[in-house]
C-alpha cells in the first residue's frame, strides 16, 4: 500500500469519538433508531506533527504493557480483545519509530522486543530463563516459574501442536505466504511464539512486527506472544476455545506482516477476525463482534477505522471476507492480500483498492457489494451460520401496503457515506389478494460517476428468495417491477447503496489509505439517495 507512515495507524489512534453503537432488539423484526453516521468533521484524525502522534503511539504501548493488572471484574471477561489490542498497539510503534527522539526510540524498541530480551524494569518480559519445544515450523518459548509459567508442560506440547496446525491451514492449505524468517533470532529459523500471562491484562495474545527485510519498506518478520494458560477465570471461555480462536487470529498477522505490515486496519483485522473461522468453523467467538459492522449498522462504511471510540467495528466487518468467500471461494481473500502486497513483484495497492481490482473479473465491486448488502439483511439465507447471527440493521419499521394504502412514498438518505447502504423492509398485505398485484420500485440516486446501486429482495412466505440488481442510468435512476402478491408475496426489501471506492488518499482520514472519501452524501455536495416503492396491478 503506498502511504504516508506519519498519518498511518498512530494517527488513528488518536481518531475522533463517531457514532454511537447501536443496541439490537431481536423482537423488531430487525428495525432500528439509526443513529446519525460519522460526520466529515469525526472522520478527521486531529493533526499535530509526526513526532507528536509517534509520542502518543508510545505512550498508549507502554500503558498497554505496563505491569498493571487490567480491572477485568469492572470491563468483564475478554473485554480487552477488541478494545485494547496490542497487535494495534505494537504495529503503531513499529511504524512510529522514525518520528521518535533516541531516547524514546530505545525505549519503544524494549516494549517491542521479545519476552525474552525485554529490558525496562517496569516493562512486561520474562524474569527468569526461558525454555523453548520445537517441532514443525513453530517453537514454543515458555519460563517455569513465576506468573508467566503454564499449568504444565503437556500445556506447552498442546500449544506447539496447536501453533502447526495453524501454520499447516493457513500457509498450506489455504496458501498465504509464510511469515518472513527472523534468521535465527530465537535460536533457529523456526517461527517463535511466547507464553506469557497476558489475562492479568485483559489481553488474549498479540503478534510483533520485529525487523523489516532488507530492501522491503514494509515487509517485516514478527513473532507472537500467546497468553500462558487461557484461563476460564481470566477469559470465561473454555481455554482452548480461546486458544484457538487467538492462534488462528494473532499468526496472520504475522503472514500479514511479511505482505504490508502497514496496510490499512480494517482490513488487516477483518481479515484475521476471518481466518478464525476459515481455521476453526467451531469456535465463532468472532460472532461477539457482529453487531458492530455493516450486518447490523450498514450505514457505517465498511473501512471506517476508529479503534478507539469504536474498536469492535474493524473486527465486526470479517462478514464482508466470508461474503466474498463464500460466493467466490476462500481463495479470493488471499488474491486480495496479494494485490495489497508490499513485497517483490507485488503492486502494493491500498485496502479499497485491492478489493476492487480483485472483483474487476468477477462482476464489479457495485454489483458485488451491493449483493452482500442483501445478504446480510436475510443472513440465514444465504450464510451457513447466519441464523445464529445478530439481525440485521433497518432503516425503520416494516411498511405495510394495502389496497387502501398503496405507496411508500419517497424514503431515502440524504447523507450516505461510501461503502455503505440503508435498506428498508415492504410488506403485502391480505387486502392484495386476488388480483395480479406488483410492486413497483423507482430509484433516483446521484450521478453514475457516484457509483450509486441499488438492490430488490422479494421474500415468499414459503422462503423462496428472488435478487434484483437494479440498473441505474447515467442519472443515478432506475426502475425495477417485482411480484407483490399476498398469495406469494411476504416482504420486499430494499436497499439503497453508495458503493464509491474514490478516494484522496493521505489526507488523515479513518479510512481506506486514510483518504478523504470523494463521493460521501451531502457534505460532499452529493445528490440524496431516494425510492419510491409503489403497488401496480398488472
Amino acid at each position: 500500500m503506498r502511504r504516508t507512515l506519519a498519518t498511518g495507524l498512530v494517527a488513528l489512534s488518536l481518531a475522533l469519538t463517531a457514532t454511537p453503537m447501536l443496541v439490537a432488539s431481536a423482537a423488531d423484526g430487525g428495525a432500528r433508531t439509526r443513529h446519525a453516521a460519522p460526520t466529515a468533521a469525526q472522520s478527521h484524525v486531529p493533526g499535530g506533527t509526526a513526532a507528536q502522534r509517534a509520542t502518543a503511539a508510545l505512550a498508549r504501548a507502554r500503558a498497554l504493557f505496563a505491569n498493571t493488572p487490567a480491572d477485568k471484574h469492572a470491563q468483564g471477561p475478554g473485554a480487552n480483545r477488541a478494545g485494547s489490542d496490542a497487535t494495534l498497539a505494537m504495529l503503531s510503534l513499529f511504524r512510529a519509530l522514525d518520528d521518535l527522539s533516541p531516547a524514546q526510540r530505545q525505549e519503544a524498541r524494549a516494549i517491542l522486543a521479545r519476552p525474552t530480551d525485554g529490558k525496562l524494569k517496569d516493562q512486561d518480559y520474562y524474569r527468569t530463563k526461558s525454555v523453548k519445544l520445537c517441532s514443525g515450523n513453530i517453537c514454543i518459548h515458555w519460563v517455569k516459574t513465576t506468573s508467566d509459567r503454564p499449568p504444565s508442560k503437556a500445556w506447552v506440547g498442546k500449544m506447539l501442536r496447536l501453533m502447526n496446525t495453524v501454520w499447516r491451514k493457513e500457509v498450506g492449505h489455504l496458501g498465504y505466504r509464510r511469515p518472513i524468517s527472523d534468521n535465527g533470532r530465537g535460536g533457529n529459523n523456526k517461527f517463535d511464539v511466547y507464553l506469557k500471562n497476558l489475562g492479568n491484562k485483559g489481553l488474549y495474545g498479540y503478534c510483533a512486527p520485529e525487523r523489516t527485510k532488507p530492501g522491503f519498506r514494509y515487509v517485516a518478520n514478527g513473532y507472537c506472544v500467546l497468553d500462558n494458560d487461557f484461563s476460564f477465570e481470566e477469559f470465561g471461555t473454555a481455554p482452548m476455545r480461546a486458544a484457538r480462536a487467538t492462534a488462528a487470529h494473532e499468526f496472520f498477522h504475522a503472514i500479514q506482516f511479511g505482505y504490508d505490515y502497514a496496510e490499512d486496519l480494517w482490513m488487516m483485522e477483518a481479515t484475521a477476525a476471518w481466518m478464525e473461522e476459515a481455521v476453526f468453523d467451531a469456535v465463532n467467538d468472532n460472532r461477539q463482534y457482529l453487531p458492530a459492522g455493516q450486518l447490523s449498522t450498514p450505514w457505517i462504511p465498511l473501512d471506517w477505522s476508529d479503534i478507539d471510540s469504536q474498536p469492535a467495528t474493524i473486527y465486526a466487518n470479517w462478514v464482508f471476507f466470508e461474503f466474498l468467500s463464500q460466493t467466490f471461494g476462500r481463495n479470493i481473500v488471499r488474491n486480495i492480500w496479494s494485490k495489497s502486497g508490499a513485497f517483490a513483484g507485488a503492486p502494493d495497492m491500498y485496502s479499497a483498492q485491492a478489493i476492487t481490482s480483485v472483483l474487476k473479473g468477477r462482476g464489479g465491486f457495485a454489483k458485488t457489494y451491493a449483493r452482500f448488502v442483501g445478504a446480510n439483511l436475510l443472513p440465514a439465507t444465504y450464510y451457513p451460520e447466519g441464523d445464529m447471527w445478530p439481525s440485521p440493521g433497518l432503516m425503520e419499521e416494516p411498511t405495510v401496503l394495502t389496497s387502501g394504502s398503496r405507496t411508500t412514498g419517497q424514503k431515502g438518505d440524504a447523507g450516505l457515506l461510501h461503502m455503505s447502504s440503508v435498506s428498508w423492509r415492504v410488506d403485502s398485505s391480505a387486502t392484495l389478494t386476488g388480483a395480479q398485484f406488483g410492486l413497483r420500485v423507482d430509484v433516483d440516486g446521484p450521478s453514475s460517476f457516484r457509483m450509486p446501486a441499488a438492490y430488490v429482495q422479494v421474500l415468499g412466505h414459503d422462503g423462496h428468495l428472488t435478487r434484483h440488481y437494479v440498473q441505474l442510468d447515467t442519472n443515478g435512476d432506475g426502475t425495477v417491477t417485482v411480484p407483490f402478491d399476498y398469495t406469494t408475496v411476504a416482504s420486499v426489501y430494499v436497499s439503497l447503496v453508495n458503493a464509491s471506492t474514490r478516494f484522496k488518499c493521505h489526507k488523515t482520514y479513518v479510512y481506506s489509505c486514510q483518504g478523504l472519501p470523494i463521493d460521501d452524501g451531502q457534505s460532499f455536495h452529493g445528490q440524496p439517495y431516494t425510492f419510491t416503492a409503489s403497488v401496480i396491478e398488472s
